[in-house]
């Protein structure tokens, strides 16, 4: 607990929104939405810790879990050319239970 508290203290404002960019609004992640579970794109170096210090921070919530996937960029040809997709990480956030979050309203 000291640790998270020291790591929210160091985080400023500006930082909040360099870690957390977009909410992935998907099938799959609307249906993880009612289990108190939300995805969200986060910045490719962001660590577990500043990414539940952001989202509690932004959006005045506890979360109790954190699971993170890296994303490699794909190598794709569009008419003989190659080309690379850029890489991603994405978060899923797991919520304390009876707490939610409301992605349709602006922040």
């Amino acid at each position: 607990m000291a640790l998270s508290k020291k790591l929210s203290e160091k985080i400023t404002d500006a930082k909040v929104y360099d870690v957390v960019r977009t909410p992935v609004v998907t099938e799959k992640s609307t249906i993880a939405n009612e289990l108190g579970k939300y995805v969200f794109q986060v910045a490719i170096n962001a660590t577990k810790d500043e990414v539940k210090s952001s989202i509690e921070q932004i959006f005045g919530v506890n979360v109790t879990k954190v699971n993170t996937i890296k994303y490699d960029g794909k190598v794709k040809r569009f008419r003989g050319k190659i080309g690379q997709r850029p890489a991603f990480k994405k978060a899923i956030v797991t919520l304390k239970e009876g707490q939610a979050i409301d992605l349709t309203s602006g922040v």
